[in-house]
């Protein structure tokens, strides 16, 4: 295993002598699996996530129950480009970002919450 010294700090040789084998790209194969093993597991699902949530935004329509990131439950009674209306009782309407909903949640959730 190379060390992190070997991948930063070049090896001074005498004149005429070579590297020894194995020199090239082979020292940089560590940090190219490293690099592979983040992109896999932190940003691939980071990036399908922030997708997911954004088609969910798109496909919001009015009557929708949703649930905000706050832990607010309520029906959405208005769409806006940035904001939206969701009446959390009957009468008591209030407005967040798109951005904090959370999830949409299936018909009837709101009243067996009750």
């Amino acid at each position: 295993m190379i060390s992190l010294s070997n991948l930063l700090i070049s090896n001074a040789y005498a004149e005429g002598a070579a590297p020894a084998a194995g020199g090239g790209i082979m020292d940089f194969l560590p940090l190219i699996a490293l690099l592979a093993v983040f992109y896999f597991l932190v940003l691939r699902p980071q990036q399908k996530r922030a997708k997911d949530q954004k088609a969910m935004l798109e496909a919001l329509s009015k009557g929708d129950e949703v649930l905000t990131t706050g832990g607010i439950m309520g029906r959405v009674t208005k769409i806006g480009e940035t904001y939206t209306s969701i009446e959390i009782a009957e009468n008591v309407v209030i407005q967040v970002q798109k951005e904090t909903i959370q999830s949409v949640l299936p018909k009837g959730t709101i009243r067996s919450a009750n």
